[in-house]
């Protein structure tokens, strides 16, 4: 990992900007879940990870409470980590089909995942101000990654933010509509894609199936040229 990248997310892990997401992430990290009772937790703002040099961004909205939070590592260790990467796998743009911990080998091939908001928000709702002070290391990590083709937005949340991050920084003013596969013109020639969230409720009642998103990310490669 380069020097802007570790300086950076040396701040990251210890921001505590959002006092009500600092008291969360404690609770969360002291009471646990009853399957990870024994388990030492993160407990503390989450970084994204993968190829600083990377052609490919996959970017969610929080870490997971019992995940990331967890585990130290975005998508990582729950439900929605799993499906995550079984895709991720099946268009080789993971080494492994799974991502469980921080030394369990994961390797991502042109990519870096992310979350729009470092800590995870009591409810998944972050509010405006927690969203506007996390804006600055998403800022960071898309200014850091000189290669960058395409984003992959998971989620109507986390693509609502993307656009709103442009909208600030280059006056981008076109506005998008969050359609599933569908992919849209950033400034800097990067390209947009938007993706429903892999969440077991989305999972589950079928709004987003691992073909749907095999072959978004099949997209997501080509478009990337990686």
């Amino acid at each position: 990992m380069n020097i802007k990248f570790k300086k950076l997310n040396k701040t990251i892990i210890n921001c505590k900007k959002c006092r009500r997401l600092s008291d969360f992430i404690k609770k969360i990290s002291t009471e646990k879940r009853k399957q990870n009772i024994d388990e030492i937790y993160w407990g503390k703002p989450v970084t994204g990870f993968g190829d600083v040099n990377a052609r490919l961004l996959i970017l969610g909205l929080a870490p997971a409470a019992h995940g990331g939070t967890r585990t130290g590592r975005a998508f990582t260790g729950d439900k929605s980590s799993d499906f995550l990467f079984k895709c991720l796998y099946k268009t080789k743009i993971s080494n492994q089909p799974y991502s469980i911990n921080l030394k369990d080998g994961l390797k991502l091939k042109s990519t870096y995942i992310t979350n729009i908001l470092k800590c995870v928000p009591p409810g998944d709702k972050p509010t405006t101000v927690e969203l506007n002070n996390c804006s600055e290391y998403f800022n960071s990590e898309v200014t850091n990654l000189k290669n960058l083709k395409t984003i992959v937005t998971l989620g109507k949340v986390a693509f609502d933010n993307c656009m709103k991050f442009y909208k600030i920084k280059y006056n981008f003013l076109k506005k998008f509509k969050f359609v599933h596969g569908k992919n849209f013109i950033l400034p800097n020639n990067i390209q947009l894609l938007s993706c429903y969230h892999p969440s077991p409720r989305n999972v589950n009642t079928k709004l987003i199936s691992e073909r749907m998103m095999i072959e978004l990310f099949k997209k997501a490669k080509k478009i990337s040229a990686i």
